[in-house]
């Protein structure tokens, strides 16, 4: 039987998933997790009715002005000057974000910072940032660092992820630190580092997960840090394992 599409770009909903459900519309963006792994959403409010699993395909993308309104309505889902590890903020500059200028000109700069032809600012290193997105919705960011200086090798790491507060607890980060690791090769490195609040259970939870072993815990300039190496020879990175996109069903 074909499959019939209906939906916008960042909510597939075919025929063939169609299933009774009896899902709760006060919560359109809330899922629960299923015996299989799979991740069971609720519709959202323009197609409220429909008794459906909600199909979703997220990947990793290059920073885009296309996702500018995407990423505004995420940022305001964090606290005022809450830390964005991996998002380049302090790429910022003096630059209004609200406006597609401004915000041109941040995307721009991220995208000229894994430019190893490029010099960068005092402090800094070369990183290839990508955002997180499912069709035209920004769901995080995540970078990887080219290389280490004192201050990454400390508490850093090469690697830092964010996802925005109401996509999180759906094994994003899990999902795009894998498919970040498969990348990182490429640049010469043999193993990366990770670090995270020594509180952060699940941050830890998404190294481990992605075979990370904890050297040690460690006061820094920047808090108490659990810091993982994960050698990329490991089997599970030796091999792309990981999909370049990411569906849920």
């Amino acid at each position: 039987m074909a499959c019939r599409e209906s939906g916008s770009s960042s909510w597939l909903l075919t025929r063939c998933e169609v299933r009774r459900s009896r899902l709760d519309p006060a919560s359109p963006l809330r899922s629960t997790r299923r015996a299989r792994g799979s991740i069971q959403h609720k519709v959202p409010d323009h197609l409220r009715g429909a008794d459906a699993i909600v199909r979703r395909m997220t990947e990793l993308i290059a920073p885009t002005v296309r996702l500018h309104s995407s990423w505004l309505t995420a940022r305001d889902e964090w606290q005022p000057g809450a830390h964005q590890d991996g998002a380049g903020l302090r790429l910022v500059a003096d630059d209004d974000l609200n406006s597609p200028e401004g915000f041109a000109s941040w995307v721009e700069r991220l995208r000229q910072q894994s430019d190893r032809s490029l010099p960068v600012g005092e402090g800094r290193v070369h990183a290839t940032h990508w955002w997180i997105a499912d069709g035209e919705t920004y769901l995080g960011a995540i970078d990887l660092r080219h290389y280490l200086n004192a201050f990454l090798l400390e508490g850093g790491g090469h690697i830092g992820y964010s996802i925005r507060p109401s996509a999180r607890r759906q094994g994003l980060a899990t999902w795009a630190l894998g498919a970040v690791l498969l990348k990182a090769p490429a640049l010469g490195l043999d193993r990366v580092l990770l670090t995270c609040d020594d509180g952060n259970v699940g941050s830890a939870r998404t190294i481990e997960s992605n075979g990370g072993v904890l050297e040690d815990v460690r006061s820094t300039d920047i808090g108490v840090k659990r810091r993982y190496w994960i050698a990329l020879d490991d089997a599970r990175h030796s091999r792309s394992s990981t999909p370049a996109t990411r569906t849920v069903a």
